[in-house]
């Protein structure tokens, strides 16, 4: 059976809806970022690559870390060094065993720095030794505003970073389901009884909120980032630098809210649709091509869709219903989203000899005809 392919692009744009047009709100933050979770696309930012104090934000490299080089079920026993750290604290104290579960929990949960020290000890003899880890796996992510000189964030000479740098970090740390659960958390209750409560202001308030990690210092100001999951799509938003709390909160809950209107669920592929038709021998009816099963997506308001469609031009007998013939992809700036089968709508068999015989006599004659 032959057959030759063909390609047909088509490019769809999807019109503006008036609130789009209005672009992101003004909030007050040294620097900030939306992101496309999916395709790791900026939606809108603020002096993104601007180095800057970022809190305990740092501890989402702390734990990264950690759990390269320790297994969750790993007793740590504390270390004196970091049971006497300052701030916000888990309460630990020297020679207390915890797993390396319950002291993630305590560095993202509750932001405990002595939680995030101890596991820092767990790997490392000193914070210094540790800092060169966190620092060598920020070069490999690709993190060149980033600097790190403590494991919990607290406010040293020399340690920075950028919201476009802890938006990747959060992203890369968030792949891993224990982390994904731990950041849902408002309370945790981990080793001794020790009760863990969220310095999340978000979860369990503003819809759809998926994490992440909160941070404060004096010199970094009220930072965060942040993340929702709706109608099928994850937008990040990192804010560096507020001067309080609510101002921070407010500043999240506005960019998430607009980052998410920029998207909306459609139907990419629809079964009803003819996208192609196929050609057949023996003067038979061409056969139609349709979907095998529809595929919705999320697209960007404003943003062109590519449609690619690669079928056969004409094809040899029989040809049965539900055979595939061809497959239509839907792309969006470079980023193939998805692809479905084309299948013949109905079968169409070869035709006995008597009748091929038939239809190259009546060709002939036809011929003939227009000769004369």
């Amino acid at each position: 059976m032959r057959r030759v392919l063909f390609v047909l692009l088509v490019v769809t744009v999807c019109y503006l809806p008036s609130a789009y047009a209005a672009g992101p709100p003004q909030v007050d933050a040294r620097a900030y970022v939306v992101l496309d979770a999916r395709t790791g696309e900026v939606l809108a930012a603020s002096n993104a690559h601007e180095r800057l104090p970022v809190a305990s934000i740092t501890k989402l490299m702390t734990v990264l870390v950690a759990l390269q080089h320790l297994k969750l079920t790993d007793v740590v026993t504390v270390d004196p060094r970091a049971a006497s750290v300052g701030e916000s604290t888990a309460d630990l104290v020297p020679g207390e065993q915890l797993t390396v579960h319950d002291l993630v929990e305590g560095a993202l949960i509750q932001s405990a720095n002595d939680a995030a020290d101890a596991l820092a000890l767990a790997v490392s003899q000193n914070y210094t030794a540790f800092a060169r880890l966190m620092n060598a796996k920020a070069q490999q992510l690709g993190l060149h505003d980033t600097q790190f000189v403590r494991p919990d964030g607290l406010d040293a000479p020399g340690e920075y970073s950028s919201a476009a740098d802890m938006t990747k970090l959060a992203r890369v740390l968030m792949r891993r389901p224990f982390v994904r659960a731990t950041v849902l958390q408002q309370t945790a209750t981990i080793a001794g009884g020790k009760v863990l409560h969220t310095w999340d202001d978000l979860l369990g308030v503003v819809p759809h909120v998926i994490g992440v990690k909160t941070g404060h210092t004096n010199e970094a100001g009220w930072c965060q980032v942040a993340a929702v999951r709706e109608n099928g799509v994850t937008v990040y938003v990192t804010m560096l630098g507020s001067p309080t709390r609510s101002i921070r909160n407010v500043g999240l809950e506005s960019l998430l809210a607009w980052g998410v209107a920029q998207f909306r669920v459609v139907p990419e592929v629809q079964t009803a649709r003819v996208y192609a038709t196929v050609a057949l021998p023996y003067g038979k009816r061409p056969v139609s091509l349709v979907a095998a099963r529809p595929l919705q997506g999320v697209v960007r308001l404003g943003h062109p869709l590519t449609e690619r469609v690669v079928a056969a031009t004409n094809a040899g007998l029989p040809v049965h219903a539900g055979e595939t013939l061809g497959r239509v992809e839907i792309w969006a700036n470079g980023h193939l989203l998805g692809s479905r089968a084309l299948i013949a709508t109905r079968t169409v068999r070869r035709p006995s000899l008597p009748g091929r015989l038939g239809f190259y006599a009546g060709r002939t004659l036809h011929h003939i005809a227009h000769f004369f």
